[in-house]
């Protein structure tokens, strides 16, 4: 097993029985706390906040609980809308995914266009928004998206820290305006401080990072190619914005994992980030970190061996940076399988003992749990035989790490049972996107000649809404994705068209090889002549737009080659030698042909439903309590289908009084379900989808609902905040 641990001594845990569930709820009504709380004294486990709703995951322990109480399955039926802040500035292919974080009476929160803002959390009056490009400049710049702040306080110096692309911003909480000694004038460049001879990367601080003490640690999103910045985490001084440590992700020489690298080309490869957020066990000093796979993500021929610390969850020590475990959940990954949330820090009761654990999702639909010290799995995770690489120059991973529990909460394989038979003529599309293809096994390699069917799909599986813990019945509670993807390779044997090579190894991800792209998604570039200019589309590669990220970061010669490509214009011309040798860029010998979900071309998914996904599991069993589908499609539903589920984005939140809260779906809506069983007790419209994980938190003596309704990824887009509460 690729298990490294410093500790190696156990701790002892001591509490008492479980008090009834019922009784429970009554204590914490009175002391707003969890039952966690009985065996504090006795372990190591310091008495959360559970009304607190200040951090990326609500509170400190990322568990997405609130221990409120006056929300219950008896009355949830009787929200209604409370308070709508609209931002007023979404476009047409704009998203918020940002969970907010509620302190001192204030919401804080972003817009599609990455304006932070403060309002009153018991009205929804704004007290102050900051737009971050009066101080960046470019007014149009792409910034990727952002999916929500951090707080600091010390004192009456109280301060919020954000992500605007690759700025790391610092703002007064309480009037919104920049904080000048922080960094260069409020502001740092992530493009800096990495410990490389280059700073022209795409780099977007999406997710929030996370504080301890006087330190912000945070990782960042990167590009999916060979131009990659490495991905390695960074602590900074709050107070004065400068670098504190670095952990390197992809280790440099003399560093333990070194070894697991093809030395020649190390420095050429990216990737091994953490786009998804972070956990901090703020009384042990230690950070999770999860992080995602390395570039070139789906032909590794330059990055021979297991590939740490990509894929893995690492614990670090928040003080210094310095490794104290990891685990690596994909060996040298040729799926794109990154860890997609932050980590829950979650308490369960084992074979009669507490163990103080952390638990990851995954977008391979399992979830890991260790215990959070010496990085021991709490149940085996066994290294299991996997089919191996035919892909020329792949050298591919003999096993893969199964964990035997918690039980996967999903379908695990797409097989023939699973092809899409709801109507014959759907089913005979699918079944002709399959001649040839491969599927019926989770971890096939991508091939040199076949299609293969990736199931869990690229975006999982788990997703970057994360999971939800309810420390009082020690239950887990994902939403999932199931939904195929179709994976093709395509060699780059035309190094002497350039224009080709340079186009594929920027764009082809996304629009594909042959440029049809995936729309509503992606749009197709086929046309693309017809719609811009020459110095309009260089606009556009500078600039980005929707979910397209700039450009800015490539030179001026590649953007130039990008664009005679796309408008047909004679190739750029180039020697085969020199592509293969080019110091400053390596290509790899085979690009995956496109992101595409296997879909009929009335755009169902290719596999039999339900394509969304809840389930609860027992943390101290790891076993399944129930599962229920997520979504509905009204017009499939028009036609007698029960409802399938629906592709869904954004995560759970678990409270004391029974409910638990959820929107993700496509179908613009936001659900309670009865926390016990799975029933669902309410749902509500909202004005877009719901693409974000909701907030829960009491104001003026009454508890509040919020969730982000921004739409995008394929639903029109949105620009509300909304927060639902119960009558007066």
């Amino acid at each position: 097993m690729h298990l490294s641990m410093i500790l190696t001594v156990n701790s002892r845990y001591f509490a008492f029985k479980p008090i009834s569930a019922y009784f429970m709820k009554a204590i914490i009504k009175v002391v707003l706390g969890s039952v966690l709380l009985f065996s504090a004294c006795q372990s190591k486990t310091t008495e959360i906040d559970y009304t607190d709703w200040s951090h990326y995951g609500g509170p400190e322990d990322g568990s997405r609980y609130s221990s409120l109480t006056q929300i219950t399955p008896e009355n949830v039926s009787q929200l209604e809308v409370a308070w709508t802040y609209n931002t007023g500035d979404a476009s047409a292919s704009s998203q918020i995914q940002c969970q907010p974080i509620v302190v001192n009476g204030l919401l804080y929160g972003s817009t599609p266009k990455l304006n932070v803002f403060a309002l009153n959390a018991e009205t929804g009056e704004e007290v102050w928004r900051f737009d971050p490009f009066q101080v960046l400049g470019g007014e149009n710049s792409w910034a990727g998206t952002n999916r929500g702040v951090s707080y600091w306080e010390d004192g009456d110096d109280k301060r919020i820290l954000f992500g605007a692309g690759n700025w790391l911003m610092a703002l007064n909480a309480e009037t919104g305006e920049p904080i000048l000694s922080f960094g260069d004038q409020g502001k740092v460049d992530l493009r800096k401080g990495l410990d490389t001879d280059r700073e022209d990367f795409l780099i977007v601080a999406n997710a929030p990072g996370v504080v301890y003490g006087d330190l912000l640690i945070i990782g960042m999103r990167l590009s999916e190619g060979l131009d990659a910045a490495p991905g390695h985490i960074r602590a900074y001084n709050i107070r004065t914005g400068k670098r504190e440590w670095i952990f390197h992700t992809i280790p440099q020489e003399g560093e333990p994992g070194y070894e697991t690298w093809d030395a020649k080309n190390i420095k050429q490869i990216g990737g091994a980030n953490n786009w998804a957020g972070m956990t901090v066990d703020q009384q042990r000093g230690i950070v999770f970190v999860p992080t995602g796979s390395a570039t070139y993500d789906f032909w590794g021929g330059y990055r021979k061996g297991d590939n740490l610390y990509a894929n893995s969850l690492i614990a670090l020590d928040a003080n210094t940076g310095k490794r104290i475990w990891h685990f690596q959940a994909v060996h040298h990954d040729v799926w794109d399988r990154d860890f997609p949330a932050n980590p829950n820090l979650i308490r369960i009761q084992k074979d009669g003992k507490w163990i103080d654990a952390v638990a990851q999702i995954s977008k391979q639909g399992m979830t890991y749990v260790f215990d959070r010290e010496t990085g021991e799995p709490v149940w085996p995770i066994v290294e299991t035989p996997v089919t191996q690489s035919l892909m020329p120059g792949e050298h591919s991973s003999a096993t893969q790490p199964i964990p035997t529990f918690p039980e996967p909460f999903m379908k695990m394989v797409f097989d023939e049972n699973s092809i899409l038979n709801l109507h014959p003529e759907w089913e005979a599309d699918i079944r002709s996107q399959l001649e040839g293809a491969i599927y019926g096994d989770t971890w096939a390699p991508p091939h040199p000649e076949k299609p293969i069917v990736l199931f869990p799909g690229m975006d999982g599986g788990g997703e970057w809404g994360g999971a939800s813990f309810d420390p009082e019945t020690q239950t887990f509670y994902v939403n999932a994705n199931q939904i195929p993807w179709i994976i093709g390779m395509t060699p780059n044997a035309d190094f002497e068209n350039v224009g080709k090579s340079v186009y594929t190894n920027y764009c082809g991800n996304c629009h594909g090889l042959d440029r049809k792209g995936n729309p509503p998604t992606i749009p197709s570039l086929l046309d693309i002549k017809e719609k811009f200019t020459y110095d309009s589309l260089d606009l556009l590669l500078r600039k980005g737009r929707g979910a397209m990220p700039a450009f800015d970061h490539i030179s001026n010669e590649n953007r130039k080659v990008i664009l005679d490509y796309l408008l047909d214009k004679a190739p750029a011309k180039g020697d085969k030698q020199e592509m293969e040798g080019a110091p400053s860029q390596l290509f790899p010998r085979y690009y995956m042909d496109g992101y595409k979900k296997l879909v009929t071309k009335d755009g169902l998914y290719g596999s039999n439903p339900p394509w969304g996904l809840l389930t609860a599991i027992d943390m101290n069993t790891g076993k399944k309590k129930w599962q229920v589908t997520l979504g509905e499609i009204d017009s499939l539903s028009a036609q007698g289908f029960a409802p399938t589920g629906t592709e869904n984005y954004g995560g759970p939140v678990v409270t004391a009084g029974g409910v638990l809260f959820i929107a993700a779906t496509k179908d613009e809506k936001i659900r309670a379900f009865d926390k016990e069983t799975g029933v669902i007790l309410w749902e509500a419209k909202l004005p877009a989808s719901g693409h974000a994980t909701p907030a829960v938190y009491e104001m003026g003596g009454k508890q509040f609902l919020v969730i982000a309704c921004g739409g995008g990824k394929g639903t029109k887009s949105g620009d509300a905040y909304v927060a639902f509460a119960l009558p007066d």
